[in-house]
């Protein structure tokens, strides 16, 4: 049977429609600026975003990583959650390529950190200290999406104190769509609050490849700089371009495909004894597996061809090459595996050498 593949949006595969874009689109060089098909990308997820200009990027890590070394120099400091993917699932890249300090803070159970929190961590002007300069900020986190009182309210805080703010918005799209509408609309009044923002193309918008770093011209002139440094300087880069191109025509308002399908999967799995559910907004279920079975439970699955991963609790992320039969799919081998562990479960033999199963 066909794998039901939950671990990432990531592993989405181009559809038919996508490769002949691909193959079709017209190519230069982009290292030289003038492959058109990037061109037009660029100048599109600008205007959608209503930044100045964008820059497009082989992978979401190095277009935050351009992000945060354009905003901060040497020895200064960027704030970020402690659980965010900036900070946690991005090898440390601003500290070990750009000597810029992070300073993680806790975040609550929607990945929201305190504004006071915020607020105490921004350092003096003192040379004790190193220099406060950016505020980084993640929408969906985990799949949650963040409200825009805090948006507004967070980065209101950060310009108060004269910092920049980046959003990682790698999946905003599944934000915006959540909240409702034109979900193109919706993303520019996301981003409209921050000076930059990423966004991928290789997740839930399903393209092989990309992401976009968009912000004003002086600053993405900045981040091509680096850009180059780091070897993300592409050549015929149009194929992937096209790619993500066809996505924002087709697969922007399908997101909600996605999220209905995670909502599928977490009322499917409520109920079950030794589970505890954690249900996002978007395409994202967590799921906390009692007595330290979560790897019992995973390999489980992969021997029923249904693919999650475990590294914050079980992860089940919807996507474009998922549908409800593989989601119940997924939902009847976690069942599977909670029956046979009830009736392997022996207790204390009873008086007379009989035991209960």
């Amino acid at each position: 049977m066909k794998t039901v593949d939950l671990r990432s949006d990531t592993v989405t595969q181009p559809t038919a429609a996508m490769r002949e874009a691909m193959m079709a689109a017209p190519l230069g060089d982009d290292v030289f600026g003038d492959d058109p098909s990037v061109v037009a990308l660029q100048e599109r997820i600008a205007a959608i975003t209503g930044k100045e200009t964008a820059l497009f990027m082989p992978s979401g890590t190095q277009s935050n990583l351009c992000a945060m070394l354009s905003h901060c120099e040497r020895g200064e400091e960027y704030i970020v959650g402690q659980n965010a993917h900036t900070y946690r699932y991005e090898g440390g890249g601003a500290a070990v390529l750009g000597s810029i300090q992070p300073q993680p803070l806790a975040q609550d159970a929607t990945g929201q950190m305190q504004l006071v929190d915020i607020s105490s961590a921004i350092k003096p002007d003192d040379p004790h200290f190193a220099r406060t300069r950016l505020l980084c900020l993640e929408n969906t986190w985990n799949g949650h999406v963040m409200p825009a009182e805090y948006l507004d309210r967070a980065a209101g805080l950060a310009r108060e104190h004269g910092l920049a703010v980046h959003l990682d918005g790698a999946r905003v799209f599944n934000a915006a769509v959540a909240a409702g509408g034109d979900p193109y609309v919706a993303v520019r009044t996301i981003v409209d609050r921050f000076d930059s923002v990423s966004i991928c193309f290789s997740k839930g918008l399903g393209a092989p490849v990309g992401s976009a770093l968009c912000g004003s011209r002086v600053f993405i002139a900045r981040a091509l700089r680096w850009r180059k440094m780091l070897g993300g300087g592409l050549r015929q880069a149009g194929l992937l371009a096209a790619a993500a191109h066809h996505a924002l025509d087709h697969h922007v308002r399908r997101l909600a495909d996605d999220h209905a399908l995670a909502q599928r999967l977490a009322q499917g799995l409520a109920g079950i004894d030794g589970l505890s559910v954690r249900s996002a907004q978007t395409n994202i279920v967590f799921v906390d597996v009692a007595d330290g079975r979560g790897p019992d439970l995973l390999a489980h699955l992969a021997n029923d061809g249904v693919l999650a991963t475990g590294l914050i609790g079980l992860r089940f992320v919807t996507h474009l090459d998922v549908d409800a039969a593989g989601i119940d799919r997924a939902v009847a081998s976690v069942r599977a595996f909670f029956t046979q562990e009830a009736g392997a479960r022996v207790t204390t033999p009873r008086a007379g050498g009989s035991a209960v199963y």
